[in-house]
């Protein structure tokens, strides 16, 4: 694999920017169980590391970085990386198509689990489907945008590595949400 130093940097920007998609801010600021928080970061790296195969396959090549990096710069790119992944995502969440979606997700979930508390089910369907939202704007799309061949994604190995992705993903968005509400008790 050879990722350019501006791809590693973007790898580590979007690494913590996960954590202010999902929580509004920093991992260890979350105060969850050990056992969740390292099943969170076991899915966190895994999806980083699909992530850089497909950097890899499609050529990632963002604009070379005129100001030093460190790591104050870093998280500050990734707060800015995450508030503008949630920004895109809510405007998603919040279309006909969007909400077409999670109504369509919501009948599934009616369809395989007997459903006690309809409002939480609810709210659930919609975080889950936000977070996956914005997980892909930060990874995916500004990969794409960034890449100089975007349609290897349509060969097999890149359906492979979206296929690879998207289970990933819906495992940490699982972790985190697992993560959040215990927290919240």
């Amino acid at each position: 694999m050879k990722l350019s130093n501006e791809s590693k940097i973007r790898i580590l920007e979007d690494f913590y920017a996960i954590d202010y998609i999902l929580f509004g801010k920093k991992l260890k600021d979350i105060g969850a169980r050990k056992e969740l928080a390292e099943e969170y970061l076991y899915h966190k790296g895994a999806i980083m590391s699909i992530t850089m195969e497909m950097m890899d396959l499609v050529g990632h090549s963002p604009k070379a970085l005129n100001e030093k990096v460190n790591t104050k710069n870093l998280l500050k790119f990734s707060r800015n990386s995450a508030k503008l992944a949630r920004e895109n995502c809510q405007k998603l969440v919040s279309c006909n198509e969007g909400r077409k979606s999670i109504k369509k997700e919501l009948k599934e979930s009616f369809k395989n689990k007997k459903i006690t508390n309809l409002e939480e089910t609810v709210h659930n369907k919609i975080r889950e489907k936000s977070y996956r939202l914005a997980l892909d704007n930060l990874l995916i799309a500004r990969t794409i945008s960034e890449s100089k061949n975007y349609k290897k994604l349509n060969e097999f190995e890149g359906k492979l590595i979206e296929d690879a992705y998207k289970i990933l993903r819906d495992q940490l968005v699982e972790s985190a949400i697992s993560m959040i509400n215990e927290s919240s008790k």
